[in-house]
């Protein structure tokens, strides 16, 4: 977690990730939770791959925001497929010298054709067990009070039940913490999403 702690140098405020309040237009701030979640990784891997016990500045975030605009450019739909993602990432990641991998677990809209929990929960402690944070498509927040519709959020950790009944993630969003029951957004997901991690 401290790899994605980020100082506002002008007030010394701590946040935890990349928030898209921090685009200049009004339109990045509506549309940017893809290419904020992105850069979110990116920064991740970099300091991952340099070890940088730094804390980057709001600044430099914003500005590594800006770039990865460029590439995502949400349309009036925003970025809405796990693929839309991936591909807009492969490319801001080249350009920043990375070569990465990725691994997809979508949540169709058909709840007949979803993977159940466990399956998610696999998927995801293999992504956290790699040391690798997961971006999240929510399109419908169904239940779960906490998490907006039609939106990207890192997941950077998570905590399970026994019987792995009951599962709760921390999300990155808008520059804080948050806390959701992934169990209760999987049973009632109208729209369902999808979730991606990266690998070097």
């Amino acid at each position: 977690m401290n790899l994605l702690r980020i100082q506002d140098s002008n007030s010394d405020e701590i946040y935890y990730g990349c928030s898209q309040k921090w685009y200049t237009t009004p339109w990045q701030r509506k549309a940017g939770c893809g290419p904020s979640v992105a850069s979110n990784i990116v920064y991740y891997l970099e300091n991952k791959q340099t070890n940088s016990k730094q804390i980057f500045s709001k600044e430099a975030c914003a500005s590594l925001m800006e770039k990865a605009w460029w590439y995502f450019s949400p349309k009036v739909g925003g970025i809405s497929t796990t693929s839309m993602f991936c591909e807009a990432f492969l490319l801001y990641a080249k350009s920043k010298l990375l070569n990465v991998q990725f691994r997809v677990l979508d949540v169709p809209q058909d709840k007949c054709r979803r993977p159940k929990l466990a399956q998610v929960l696999s998927f995801l402690e293999e992504a956290l067990e790699k040391d690798m944070p997961v971006a999240f498509l929510n399109l419908c927040n169904g239940a779960v009070k906490m998490l907006e519709r039609w939106h990207w959020v890192t997941i950077v950790s998570l905590d399970k039940s026994e019987d792995g009944k009951r599962v709760f993630v921390d999300i990155l969003d808008y520059g804080v913490i948050k806390k959701i029951d992934l169990g209760l957004w999987n049973d009632s997901t109208i729209l369902g999403g999808g979730f991606v991690y990266f690998i070097l």
